[in-house]
């Protein structure tokens, strides 16, 4: 079984492709219509996307135009980081919906606690309200699970503190050297599926000495190590290439990394 089939279920009982297909930074256009169909032609079955990615249009366009029947993609988007204000979440998911073509999202996230340029300010009171309005997006069923992305403990604390559902995952950035432990852990033992974004670190793993080592010694790239790493710790990989070559060899990661050398890849520095 090719581990593009198999899957991690989330809170809510649905099941979620353990690699989804990461999207940022993908231009709108023929450039993210294409890495999309190429991912979904490959075999990939989630997609990863954003309002504020721009690129919804194209990648509602190549999940209709992939012949694969939509319950079997697993497609998430986000609330941008901005909307803090409760009574814009409604209309900006429903923009989202429409940009994208769809009757419904697999997953609905809180793409930051904070507005960027505000990175670090605590928002936690509009946060709960947000989510409260997450919340009613997922009981109308358009969403069939809710989460967060970039929370740390405080802010997944506020939300478990005062909501009624539980976020479904908390999507953060995670890869060999950057793993935040501390997140990652209380996430886990709250049954919050942690979903690893830049598992490639942006690219910047890939010149890395000690991973082209440890690549060689399985035959397989940095890229494939760094993909699978991230399994080897039940978080999920979102890896993204607009080439076709790395699209598949991305996905091509149905091997074992030993214990020993976990230990070692655990120990690296790569920030």
């Amino acid at each position: 079984m090719s581990i593009l089939t198999e899957t991690y279920t989330m809170n809510t009982g649905a099941k979620i492709p353990k690699i989804g297909f990461g999207t940022w930074q993908t231009p709108d256009g023929d450039i993210a219509y294409n890495s999309v169909l190429s991912a979904l032609k490959v075999g990939y079955r989630h997609i990863d996307t954003a309002k504020v990615y721009g690129n919804e249009a194209s990648v509602g366009r190549a999940i209709k135009d992939s012949g694969i029947a939509r319950e079997d993609i697993f497609l998430t988007t986000k609330l941008p980081a901005d909307i803090k204000d409760s009574s814009k979440v409604e209309e900006t998911f429903q923009t989202s919906l429409s940009t994208l073509g769809l009757d419904y999202v697999d997953l609905y996230l809180i793409h930051a606690p904070w507005p960027w340029e505000e990175r670090g300010k605590d928002y936690t009171k509009e946060n709960i309200e947000v989510w409260q309005e997450m919340e009613k997006i997922y009981n109308s069923g358009q969403a069939k699970a809710i989460g967060v992305s970039n929370f740390n403990i405080h802010d997944l604390t506020a939300i478990l503190n005062n909501g009624k559902v539980i976020p479904a995952a908390n999507q953060i950035r995670w890869f060999i050297g950057y793993t935040e432990n501390d997140i990652t852990d209380f996430s886990k033992k709250k049954n919050i599926l942690v979903e690893a974004y830049s598992p490639l670190a942006t690219g910047r793993l890939l010149d890395h000495g000690e991973l082209k080592k440890m690549a060689e010694k399985y035959n397989k790239t940095v890229a494939q190590i760094s993909i699978r790493y991230c399994l080897q710790h039940d978080t999920l990989p979102l890896p993204k290439s607009t080439h076709d070559e790395f699209i598949q060899q991305n996905a091509d990661v149905d091997f074992e990394i030993s214990n020993e050398d976990m230990t070692i890849l655990d120990s690296l520095k790569t920030e």
